[in-house]
């Protein structure tokens, strides 16, 4: 290794005054009575993972128990530790813009490197965390075997090689750059996701199209804000009664088995070696999860592609875990926790239309509503869909649905797969740019010309 990077831990950089460490709140000075609908988001263990800070999984508290808590205020540059659990210990999440002002929760410990110190990069220094070295080294010294706990002694702990610090900025920069590319990429894919799930609410749960033709503000060869012209004969111009309240003319209510299969059959033999999806990598966002692994198959829920995956546990449920599967080979078949409902639309209702009913407020709530079971391994049973009921559309209404939103689909998951490229880069570059197997030449001249 060059002479100029030198060997330090984090506690070495909080001895010298670089950097502090500083646990979250006690349990007593945070509990669950706290939490409000609108306020100041907390950040939690379970929001804490790959250098992200998940904002669907934020409980929230009033301004006055945040100024209570102010000093565990995060500043853009923070680090956060994830101090507990099996699956989230030695993770850790990098506070961004959209999280300064947040507050650190009970199960974090929040790193922050001192905002005039021109030795250490904040970024750099997140990177470095973030590495599977770094949080497999973590996991290793946690005490507990049931539940790994990290505390402050551990963290300071932690050996790491400084280069100097334009070289820091350059090598943040490269990583971070590939970062920014998932972070789009990501939010267009959401954003493709919203539009079909914005299409479904209007069409099958507000009955949009109709009310506007029995209102007059659709007429024959006009167009209105996602309703062209060419749809108006597709839907009726009146509402009916019936034991869901008004649904359009000519179509029929229906349990969801009758309009939707329930985890179909899917052959797959004990030893089989197949893509694996475990409840870790469901997505609580958008339709398509990060990581599959290939593994013999055991026990487990099987799909292919065109299913819908529904988590049917706490606080998988609550969390949204929903997953549109499409991301499998041609006759592909797949497999994951039992702790999954499968769910096949029946023709001539589109494979996406499944997947926007299970992130649908009706049906989430219904889901919750039936869980059943001891406290904390409350679950859904699958036999409970059968009280869940649905309008039904006439088969015109469902192919167009099918037609518009099958390509918001498709790009998303383009998008999605993308990022999994550019993330297997990244993490190609990062142990090998944060050991110094890999130099950035002339750091400051290629900082330049990135600003430029």
């Amino acid at each position: 290794m060059a002479g100029e990077w030198r060997r330090t831990t984090i506690g070495d950089l909080c001895d010298a005054g670089v950097a502090e460490l500083q646990t979250g709140p006690f349990g007593s000075q945070l509990h669950a009575h706290d939490y409000v609908d609108d306020g100041v988001p907390v950040v939690p263990t379970e929001a804490i993972r790959a250098r992200r800070i998940d904002h669907s999984v934020l409980p929230k508290v009033s301004p006055s128990k945040a100024h209570e808590l102010s000093r565990h205020r995060l500043l853009r540059g923070d680090i956060l530790f994830a101090r507990r659990g099996v699956q989230a210990t030695g993770h850790i999440g990098y506070v961004r813009d959209a999280e300064h002002g947040f507050l650190c929760g009970t199960g974090a410990i929040r790193l922050r490197v001192k905002s005039d110190s021109g030795d250490v990069d904040a970024e750099f220094l997140s990177h470095v965390l973030a590495d599977p070295a770094s949080v497999d080294w973590f996991k290793f010294h946690a005490i507990g075997a049931t539940m790994p706990n990290l505390n402050e002694s551990i963290i300071r702990s932690f050996p790491l090689l400084l280069p100097p610090p334009f070289e820091q900025r350059a090598i943040a920069h490269i990583l971070g750059t590939l970062d920014d590319k998932i972070e789009l990429n990501r939010r267009m894919s959401e954003t493709l996701e919203a539009m079909a799930r914005a299409l479904f609410k209007s069409w099958f749960v507000d009955f949009d199209p109709v009310r506007a033709k029995m209102e007059g503000r659709w007429r024959k060869g006009e167009s209105l804000p996602g309703l062209p012209a060419h749809l108006y004969d597709l839907f009726p111009d009146r509402l009916v009664d019936s034991e869901l309240g008004e649904i359009p003319e000519g179509w029929k209510v229906m349990p969801l088995p009758a309009a939707i299969e329930v985890n179909p059959i899917r052959r797959l033999r004990k030893g089989d070696i197949a893509p694996y999806l475990d409840m870790a990598n469901m997505p609580t966002k958008g339709h398509t999860p990060e990581v599959t692994v290939d593994r013999p198959f055991g026990s487990g829920m099987r799909f292919t592609n065109g299913d819908t995956l529904v988590a049917r546990i706490t606080p998988c449920l609550e969390n949204g875990k929903t997953a549109f599967v499409d991301f499998l080979a041609e006759g592909q078949v797949g497999w994951g926790s039992t702790e999954y409902i499968v769910l096949r639309p029946k023709p001539p209702l589109p494979a996406e239309f499944a997947y926007c009913l299970a992130r649908s407020a009706e049906f989430r709530e219904f889901a919750i509503q039936s869980m059943t079971g001891s406290s904390g391994r409350q679950r859904v049973p699958a036999e409970s869909l059968s009280h869940f009921f649905l309008p039904v559309c006439p088969k015109p209404v469902a192919e167009r649905f099918g037609r518009t939103v099958a390509p918001l689909f498709s790009r998303a998951s383009e998008a999605a797969r993308e990022s999994r490229t550019v993330a297997i880069l990244r993490d190609t570059l990062l142990p090998k740019l944060i050991s110094g197997e890999l130099r950035v030449k002339d750091a400051e001249r290629f900082l330049e010309k990135a600003a430029a």
